[in-house]
Formats: C-alpha cells, structure tokens, sequence
C-alpha cells in the first residue's frame, strides 16, 4: 500500500499525456472515492440489516415438537398447542417416550413432551443443542401442560458440559473458521494475486486449513478448555471447513473479483450466522433460515463441531458431506472458469495488484516477507476472536453482581447479606438498606442489578425488584437464584420489573446491534479509505469526509432499525446525534493505527472496539457475569459507551447519554492528537530526507 501521506496525483505522470489518459485517471480518481464509500456503506448495511430483522425478536417459528403419550390424549394435547399458535409449532405425534427422547438426541425435533396415565407430562430438551431453544421449548409447552392440571417435569437428556456452560464454543470456533476460510483470498486477491493460480492455491489451501484447525483446537481446547476430548475429530472438521470455505471463495474472486469479500459476508456471516443454529434456535427465526440452515457452510460447521462435542458424532455424516460437496463443485467450477478465460484471452496475466502493500510502507521487496505479513493477518484476527470473545463468554457465571437486600431495618438486612454471603461467595455485591425507595431508585438507575425486599408487616410476601431493559441475562441470573433463596426460606416471591422491554426487542440486543453499526461505520470507512483512497486519508480531507459519513451512517442505522426492521421505535434524534458522535470518533480512532499499520491497523482495532468492545459491552451478556477486567473496559471502551447510550435514549430516558458523550469525546480528542503528532514526525522525517538528498 502506498504511504498515506503521499502527495496525491490528479493524472499520470508527464506533460505529454493524452486526453484520454487523462480521463481515465480523473474516472479512477472518482472511483476510488466512490468505492471508499460504497464499500462500508454496503458492508455495515448487509450487516445491520441482517442481524436486526433476524434477531430482534426471536419467537417459535414453526418448532417441530414431538408428543408421547395414550393415543387420544396425545392427540387432543397436540390439537390444543397447535390451536394455542398454528404459527409457532409443528407438531407430531409418536408413539411413545423412547421415540420422544429419541428424536431429541437427534436434533430432529427442538423438544418432546411424554403423557403419562398418572398425571404426569415429562418435558424433554437438549441444553446441548441450544441453550436459547430448551427454554424456548419450555415456555411452549409449560402453559398447556399446567394448562390440563398435569404435574410438570422437565428433562434435559444432554445437559451442557461443566467447561461449556454457555454452550458457545462451537459457535465461536465456526465463526473463526468461516473467518480464515474466506478473508484471505479477497486479501489475496489484491496483494499477492499470483497465488491464486489452481496450481498454487489448492496446496497452499490445504496447508492453510491445516494450521487454522490446529490453532482453532490449540486455543479452544488447551488453552481455554472450553472444549475436552475429540481431538481427531475437531480437527478434521475444521479442516475441512476452512477448506470448502476458502474454495468457494476462490472461485468467487474468479467471477466477482474484488466484490467476492462482500459476497463471503453475505452468505457465510449476514444470513450464515443466524442460520447457523448456534446462538440462536433457527426454529425462533423467520422461515429463511430453517432452509438456509441445510446447506450454508456455517451451519454446517457449527453442527458439525455440535454432534462430535456434544452428540457422540450422531448426524455428523450429513454435514461433512454439505462441507465436502461445496469444496468440490467450488474447485471444479474454478477451473471450468479459468479454462472458459484462457480460451477467450491465452495471454492474459494476473490481476492487477491494487493493494501493493498491507502495511503502512512500501510494497515490500521480499516476497517471503510479503507472504509472511499476508498470513499474519488472517491468523491474528482468528486468534484474537477465540481468545478474547470466546474466553470471555464460554463460561457465563455472576460476579460481584450488586444487589440490595432491604428488610425494616438496616440491622435485619445487614444479618440476612451476612447470611447469604456465606453461601453465595463472589456471586453477588450484596449492599444491606431499610429504604425499598433508594433500593427501586438504584435498580432504575442501574447502579444495582436487584433489590431483593424482605417481608415486611405491610407486605407478607417478598418481593424481587428487577430491571429487564439493563440486561436480559442478569435479570435472569438474579431471578433464579433469588427465587431459590426464597423458596428455601419458604417465603412467597414477587418479581417486580421495572423497565420490560417491547416485543420488538424481547431480547435486548437491539441496543448492541444498533451500536455495532456505529462502531463498525467508523471503523470501515478509515479502513477501505487507507487502501482505496490514501489520499482522503489527509487530515484535512479526513475530518470532512468523517464528519458527512457519521450524520449520513447515523440516518441510515436508524432507518434500518426503525422504518425497515421495525426494532426500535422513534428515538430519531436522539439516536441520530449520538451516533454521529460515535462513529466519527470511531473514524479518527482507526486512523491512529491505520497511519502506523496500513491495512493491519485491522487487527488492534479490531481487537479494541470490537473482540474487547462486545464482551465488555454489557449487550450481549451481563459485564457482571465476565473476567474481571471486562468490568474496568466497560467504563473506558468505545463499544459500552455506544451499547449503553443506545439503552439509556431507548429505555431510560436519555439519563446516562451524557456521560457516554464524553468518553466518545475523550476518545475522539486523544485520537486526533496522535494523528497530528505521526502527521508531524512524519513531514519533519521527509522534510529532512529531501534536505540531505539535496
């Protein structure tokens, strides 16, 4: 890559230039700018637009669900749950409990219920084939149940494993896999194109995949020990995974060139992960991705990797064969199209190098070194993923969670903490209060998790104070746990929630999503500017640009979110002028590393805003249920900061907003001193060059 700071050439070289070559440099020069702007335009969009309208609401889309039991009444219960919501479940009727469990383990039906002729109705699930959809399942089939004046009982036949409470390492591993198998031929394409020749390719892919799947285990299994055992079998899965991921990407650049990166992301992250299956129960999505699910390689992946963790390899087969086909109708359409092109053009080169460099000097003179610095990238990204987002959320569990117990006096309350502390150490940050007003004030305000209140001679039951919009995952952390202290104290428990969110947002990540698109629009134009247009990359050609992409990615997040996907509702101020503010101090971020790195600025700020950013977030998961330093991040990070205004304008009101503003404002303002500082070193460096050439 060209210097970024490099004198910019309106036309070619040479007063003798033709008119023509002239307009031909004024058309690049235009496409460039052009290209600088479409490319994260679509890039953030794609994306935004997928995770919101698959994922904001999650709710049963026809969940196959199995039903044992005496024939007539299986059947009358199977009637009544389809009647409850013909949209939300599938249901089939079989003929008896084994057949029910069976079809569990196989993962061909999300939950069963058995009948028994005692009054008994058995809920059978599978933790280990989504934690999301057991619960799902047991929501469903609870009510009817309950419904019948039957005694429920809920079975989970393959609990998750004590190392995987989260059940999140296979998803992790097939997103780091879907990410080495198609970000280094795009890259490739553009620096070292030389080695996309079939001849070279299909080896260096081989030897490619090879090393990802040993690092993919190394970090995942030893490392981490978010995965046990299955060595062999891990690693011939993610083999083969990166493998078929990286040949259809091949054969992508050779029909869409540099456009295949967008389409990689269309197919193996905008739609593949949601119908992966992983985070999600495809059964909770709309139609699309139960069909998606049967032959995009995420999916396939992540299953794959599911069955020989979780499963004992059962329905591993079909899934290595999705992986395998892909790869070869991929190769030999590769090389039907590069026959079809030899025979058109037999003298036809390489493609162009348009991305000499992927630091931020010269193009480097050594191709081992060139070659060296391609694969480092990949592989960082890769390596940061696992370790950072997988190592901060494999293994969910509470951690100095603040909560306030409130009795009548201080005294009874500080003896009840005192009490539960001795059972509950490091799970909770349990602050003692005879004022049930300051304890609600606290919840709201999100300075306390819960406010646990004692009976009182006012109120005979106690009652459980808690703040849903704060975080779905700590309300319900909190729910459980104090609703067990409770039932073993023998007292009746009221849950109060203070701020429920809407249906359009019953899990809560509408606030990460819409963040994650100010983050990433910030992060991507300095990125595609550095290498299609260095020269925008002039602080005095920066800042403008930055400042007219933030107020036009603002409207643009907020017409997704709102208008199109329907996960929030109004707000538009608000949202538009914070995000303005984020994402230009995303933007003069990424041009602090982008000036130092080149197009490796990728992986610290990356790493920064988002693989550090989105455990610390708050959005996905409870900060209070991550290692420690996630909790000190959460104060500093760019990404908490965006997670956390996008809450409090949505569902508190605007009250924390402030605050959030001037750690964009810090970020924003540090950034920039640094950009002048290199700007400066640098144009001193040159001037003294030109001085001793002279």
């Amino acid at each position: 890559m060209t210097d970024t700071l490099a004198p910019e050439k309106n036309g070619p070289p040479g007063g003798d230039a033709d008119e023509a070559d002239l307009a031909r440099a004024r058309k690049e020069h235009i496409g460039r700018y052009v290209a600088m702007i479409l490319l994260p335009f679509v890039m953030v969009s794609m994306m935004i637009t997928g995770y919101l309208a698959a994922m904001h609401s999650p709710a049963p889309n026809n969940m196959p669900i199995a039903v044992a039991g005496p024939a007539q009444q299986a059947e009358q219960f199977a009637r009544a749950l389809e009647d409850a919501d013909p949209d939300a479940v599938d249901v089939r009727v079989v003929s008896g409990a084994d057949a029910a469990r069976d079809l569990v383990l196989a993962r061909e039906v999300s939950g069963a219920v058995a009948l028994a002729e005692n009054g008994t109705a058995t809920v059978y699930t599978a933790g280990a084939a989504g934690a999301s959809q057991s619960s799902m399942v047991s929501g469903l089939l609870a009510p009817p149940v309950l419904g019948q004046g039957l005694d429920l009982v809920v079975e989970d036949l393959a609990p998750l494993p004590a190392h995987d409470t989260a059940g999140l390492a296979a998803m992790f591993m097939a997103t780091a896999l879907m990410l080495a198998g198609y970000m280094p031929l795009s890259v490739m394409l553009s620096n070292s194109p030389e080695l996309l020749r079939i001849r070279r390719v299909v080896p260096l892919l081989a030897g490619w995949s090879a090393l990802i799947a040993f690092l993919v285990w190394l970090v995942a299994g030893p490392v981490l020990g978010a995965v046990e055992g299955n060595t062999a079998a891990v690693l011939g899965i993610s083999w083969l995974s990166v493998f078929a991921v990286g040949a259809v990407q091949l054969f992508l650049t050779r029909i869409l060139g540099p456009m295949a990166v967008i389409a990689g992301m269309l197919f193996l992250m905008v739609l593949g992960v949601p119908a992966s299956n992983m985070g999600m129960s495809v059964h909770a999505l709309p139609g699309l991705y139960a069909t998606l699910h049967g032959f995009l390689p995420t999916a396939a992946t992540g299953e794959a990797l599911r069955s020989v963790l979780y499963f004992g390899g059962d329905g591993l087969g079909g899934h290595l064969l999705v992986l395998a086909v892909g790869a070869l109708l991929a190769l030999v359409a590769t090389v039907g199209v590069d026959a079809l092109k030899r025979r058109r053009n037999p003298d036809a080169g390489d493609p162009e190098i348009t991305l000499p460099s992927l630091t931020a000097g010269p193009r480097p003179a050594s191709n081992r070194v060139r070659y060296v610095t391609l694969a480092f990238f990949p592989l960082g990204m890769v390596v940061m993923m696992l370790s950072f987002m997988l190592g901060a959320m494999y293994q969910p569990a509470p951690r100095d969670m603040p909560v306030t117990v409130v009795a009548a006096t201080t005294e009874q309350a500080e003896q009840v903490v005192a009490g539960l502390e001795e059972n509950m150490t490091g799970l909770f940050a349990l602050e003692a209060s005879d004022s049930v007003d300051a304890a609600r004030a606290a919840v709201q305000d999100r300075t306390a998790v819960a406010a646990y209140v004692l009976p009182s001679a006012t109120s005979p039951t106690a009652t459980l104070v808690t703040n849903e919009a704060a975080g779905v995952s700590q309300q319900q952390v909190v729910t459980t746990v104090f609703g067990q202290v409770a039932a073993g104290s023998q007292m009746p428990l009221t849950v109060e929630n203070l701020a429920p969110l809407p249906g359009a947002d019953s899990m809560g990540t509408v606030t990460l999503y819409v963040a994650m698109g100010w983050i990433m629009s910030g992060f991507m134009l300095v990125v595609v500017a550095s290498s299609a247009q260095p020269a925008a990359m002039r602080l005095r050609r920066l800042l403008p640009i930055a400042a007219g992409w933030s107020v036009f990615m603002s409207t643009v997040i907020w017409v997704i979110a709102d208008p199109i996907v329907g996960a929030v509702d109004g707000h538009f101020w608000q949202l538009f002028a914070t995000g303005i503010v984020a994402i230009f101090s995303t933007a003069l971020f990424t041009a602090v590393p982008a000036r130092l790195f080149g197009l490796l600025a990728v992986l610290p700020a990356v790493a920064i805003l988002m693989f550090l950013g989105v455990p610390a977030s708050n959005g996905a998961l409870s900060v209070y249920m991550t290692p420690e330093i996630f909790t000190t991040l959460h104060a500093v990070l760019p990404m908490p900061a965006a997670v956390e205004s996008v809450r409090s304008i949505l569902y508190f009101g605007g009250d924390t907003v402030g605050s959030h503003l001037v750690t964009f404002a810090i970020w924003g303002a540090a950034s920039l001193v640094c950009v002048v500082v290199i700007d400066a070193v640098r144009a001193r460096s040159a001037a003294r060059k030109q001085a001793v050439d002279a």
